[in-house]
């Protein structure tokens, strides 16, 4: 699973002009699924979010976890993220899972962040995204598990 996460001051995802899911201070991750993933790599890519040190500690380092804040976590799925982009003009997706593995696995991501984090948001697997956020720093990190 790959993780495009970023930290913002706040974030926010609409759906057909209706906010489903916004957070303030936290990160905004992207999420894609690729065909090899499975639930313990989605565990593995949740706990690395949930521990990765991107907020600055008393000294201005980057020392403290979403965890150790207590900040936000918007989950939004991007199918996009898993395309193999290294030759040609046309991104191949695939390396992609296919859509009902994609959202099986967002699926319990989501699910598992709801029982060991708050806040949590999302957006809507398949659909048609506005996202916006402010993003802090800016700080951006590519994870994978």
């Amino acid at each position: 699973m790959i993780g495009l996460l970023q930290r913002v001051d706040e974030a926010a995802v609409t759906v057909a002009g209706e906010c489903v899911g916004a957070i303030g201070r936290g990160l905004l991750v992207l999420v894609g699924v690729q065909r090899h993933d499975d639930e313990t790599r989605a565990e593995r890519l949740l706990e690395r979010l949930l521990e990765y040190r991107v907020f600055a500690d008393a000294d201005g380092r980057m020392n403290r976890s979403l965890r150790d804040c207590g900040g936000g976590l918007l989950l939004i799925p991007q199918f996009t993220l898993a395309a193999d982009t290294r030759k040609g003009r046309r991104p191949s997706f695939s390396s992609a899972a296919p859509p009902e593995q994609g959202r099986r696995l967002f699926n319990a991501l989501l699910a598992r962040a709801h029982a060991v984090h708050q806040p949590v948001a999302s957006g809507v697997f398949g659909a048609d995204m506005r996202v916006s956020l402010v993003n802090d720093g800016p700080v951006t990190f590519w994870l994978e598990s």
